[in-house]
């Protein structure tokens, strides 16, 4: 090798090692732009996925637009365009959920629906919601805003709702409407 061609092979790796370290150094510059002009990670459109625990079937969630917003400090998936929702409890019943709106915090494993809130139990209740919370650990439902929560017999409002994600435990708070009470 003569001393002409080393001298090129020189120019090339130093060339390659200046470029390598600059990249490096803004990497983390292009990330934080990412985070500070407000654009998610990524965007998917008709999502359809579901969870499993234990080999059982207990979410499966629809939604025609999805927003990855992880790469911030209080990760979360947003759905702008609306959600819809099935939970399964053990006996495999069905609860469907609908909402023109939805966040999903990772890090509370909390649910945020809103606008049009709308619950249909296996049981054929239904609660209506503008807001509505689904905590994914505790498989809890609720809200303090206003709700109409329909059963076979009633048509029940108040502001307020909690109850389990089986509906076994509904309860509307502060109660506005009539209630049929056997004596």
């Amino acid at each position: 090798m003569d001393y002409r061609t080393f001298k090129d092979y020189k120019s090339i790796v130093w060339f390659f090692l200046m470029m390598l370290f600059s990249c490096q150094s803004n990497f983390d510059d292009v990330q934080k732009i990412g985070v500070k002009s407000g654009a998610p990670l990524t965007i998917a459109s008709n999502i359809d996925t579901e969870q499993t625990e234990l080999g059982r079937l207990t979410t499966h969630l629809k939604s025609p637009l999805m927003n990855d917003f992880t790469n911030r400090e209080m990760p979360y998936f947003e759905f702008p365009n609306g959600l819809y929702m099935v939970l399964f409890d053990e006996q495999n019943n069905e609860n469907h959920i609908s909402a023109d709106y939805g966040i999903a915090y990772n890090s509370t494993n909390l649910i945020d629906l809103r606008g049009d809130v709308k619950v249909a139990t296996h049981t054929k209740d239904t609660l209506f919601a503008e807001q509505l919370y689904y905590d994914r650990s505790l498989n809890w439902i609720f809200t303090d805003l206003p709700v109409v929560f329909r059963t076979a017999n009633e048509k029940i409002s108040g502001t307020g709702f909690d109850s389990d994600k089986a509906f076994e435990r509904a309860r509307v708070l502060k109660v506005t409407g009539t209630i049929t009470v056997e004596e």
